[in-house]
């Protein structure tokens, strides 16, 4: 923000120029909110790449068979069929985000589009969050339910109850870590789109 703090000193210095410095901080600003979800949407798609490479490293269906359950491969294909349709319609939205965000000229108007991309982007952070405890939830009823040797484990009251501790204790950890990371990633670019925001409030443009 150092080029826009010079921007506003030279504003407040004289009248003469304030409608210039006023365009001007409106066009750095605008810079700014386009670049900032460009990269929202730069990263998200490398996310998309990441996860989609990493499911095809690794492929349920050798588990399924261990288990003699490949009868469930449909599930685990239509979950992802799913999944991915609902990250990608989420790409997209960062995408008109993008676009809309390029070519507008009202202040008002990018107020706007910049709420309405720091939402979607909290709500993709969430639903994430969710299908890896919701992923949790599905791999412990599975390990129970269809690992033999788990299954006699678990009639022991002890063993049941302290791998069920372990497994919640194992997937807070990670959902924590993934947390971290959408905080370090996305957070720090909310926090550049609501510190523009909040620049554009003081413009009456």
């Amino acid at each position: 923000m150092e080029e826009l703090d010079l921007l506003k000193k030279d504003w407040n210095k004289t009248n003469v120029f304030e409608q210039v410095s006023e365009a001007e901080i409106y066009k750095m600003l605008h810079k700014k909110s386009s670049s900032t979800v460009r990269w929202i949407l730069i990263i998200s798609v490398i996310e998309l790449l990441l996860w989609s490479g990493s499911s095809l490293l690794l492929n349920a269906d050798d588990a399924f068979k261990k288990f003699n359950i490949a009868n469930l491969n449909w599930y685990v294909m239509a979950s992802n069929i799913v999944h991915y349709s609902i990250v990608i319609v989420f790409i997209m939205l960062f995408y008109v985000n993008y676009r809309k965000i390029s070519v507008i000229t009202s202040t008002k108007n990018l107020m706007k589009s910049i709420l309405k991309t720091r939402k979607t982007v909290q709500y993709y952070i969430w639903y994430n969050l969710v299908v890896i405890a919701l992923s949790f939830v599905l791999g412990i009823v599975l390990v129970f339910m269809l690992d033999p040797t788990i299954s006699k484990l678990s009639k022991n009251a002890n063993f049941k109850y302290g791998f069920i501790i372990g497994f919640v204790l194992i997937a807070a950890i990670t959902i924590g870590i993934f947390w971290m990371l959408y905080k370090v990633i996305y957070g720090r670019l909310l926090k550049k789109l609501y510190q523009n925001y909040e620049e554009l409030k003081k413009i009456d443009f």
